[in-house]
């Protein structure tokens, strides 16, 4: 598929979804609980993203000034920046993708899926 057609899904599906999860856990806990955990998942979601964020920041410098190529820390760096987005975007499911995305295990994972997809269609130089 297309990448224009997984993004119409994604705008299409992802809002339907957060939606019947608000209407769910709202009347299974109530209003202002579900609130307070959305508003919760954002203070801590995004204090972990700036955590995480310093730390890449630093293996990059670290792996720079040996002379080394920084993949990794750009790719981790990358899904960081997406995980915050995430994050800070009201809803249960956008909050559950971010926080796996703030597990490095899980990072890396997926950086190691992306590598070998891309060295399945492309030469890749290390």
């Amino acid at each position: 598929m297309r990448i224009r057609t997984w993004l119409l899904l994604g705008f299409i599906i992802v809002p339907i979804i957060e939606l019947f999860l608000f209407y769910e856990v709202g009347t299974r806990i109530g209003i202002w609980p579900m609130l307070g955990i959305v508003v919760l998942t954002a203070f801590v979601g995004s204090w972990l993203v700036s955590r995480q964020g310093r730390a890449t920041w630093r293996e990059f410098r670290r792996q720079l000034s040996e002379g080394g190529a920084p993949t990794g820390p750009i790719v981790h760096g990358a899904m960081i920046l997406v995980a915050g987005a995430l994050l800070l975007t009201p809803g249960f499911l956008t909050d559950a993708t971010g926080l796996a995305l703030l597990i490095p295990a899980v990072r890396e994972r997926i950086r190691i899926a992306g590598k070998k997809r891309i060295a399945s269609k492309w030469i890749v130089i290390e």
